[in-house]
């Protein structure tokens, strides 16, 4: 190759890296949409549900690995023995602009065996028949399911009781339609939290909420004295 060809090259390459090399990053956004809230959990389908529930289409940006946080923290503390936990947080869903303490957030816990089909429900509060019990209402929604596991020992003769909640969904009205939405997303996280933690039959959780899911009626304070 001839001086000018050389010299043509390095000047080719000069002017790549001057464009490709010297130019910083885009800055990422603090804002995220509903498909990538809560490391992608509610991509392909549920996004729609997610703003109906946080009544927005903006949320800060999370760091990514709370599953994987939480997953471990509940392995630590069924492996306890206590008859229940505090647990944790799985992630928040925080509307732009939002304050803390408004942040709609799903928590997973150990629960105590007396807390399904306890009596006395809050008022507008529904029962349904998913997993061992699930209750929704106009702002919040939870699933009780029990979780047999190579990755929690022993629980095969003690199921670990786990429960996810939704809390401070936005206001929308106390038709059905609101509180299943709640509900669609705890079964969204729920699922989700049961194939990391390899639950036999994920925690016997459908892979799609029906539509049309049994409601159970509420349960008396005459009837527990009963």
């Amino acid at each position: 190759m001839n001086r000018n060809g050389k010299t043509l090259i390095a000047g080719l390459v000069v002017a790549v890296c001057a464009t490709a090399c010297g130019s910083d990053p885009e800055p990422q956004s603090p804002y995220v949409k509903a498909a990538e809230v809560c490391d992608g959990l509610f991509a392909g389908g549920l996004e729609k549900t997610v703003e109906a529930v946080t009544g927005a289409t903006s949320f800060k940006r999370r760091s990514d690995g709370d599953v994987d946080r939480l997953i471990g923290k509940i392995e630590k503390e069924y492996a306890s023995g206590r008859n229940w936990s505090q647990g944790g947080e799985l992630c928040d869903m925080a509307a732009k602009g939002s304050r803390s303490v408004d942040e709609t957030t799903l928590r997973f816990r150990i629960y105590a065996p007396q807390d399904v089909n306890y009596p006395g429900s809050p008022e507008g509060q529904r029962r349904f028949s998913l997993g061992k019990e699930a209750v929704a209402n106009v702002r919040s929604a939870g699933i009780y399911f029990e979780c047999v596991s190579e990755r929690l020992d022993g629980s095969k003769n003690r199921p670990a009781r786990i429960y996810g909640g939704l809390s401070k969904a936005h206001d929308r009205g106390d038709a059905l339609e609101n509180a299943m939405d709640n509900l669609r997303v705890v079964h969204a996280a729920s699922l989700a939290v049961a194939e990391k933690l390899k639950c036999e039959d994920n925690a016997g959780l459908p892979a799609e909420l029906d539509q049309d899911l049994k409601q159970l009626p509420p349960v008396s304070r005459e009837s527990e004295a009963e």
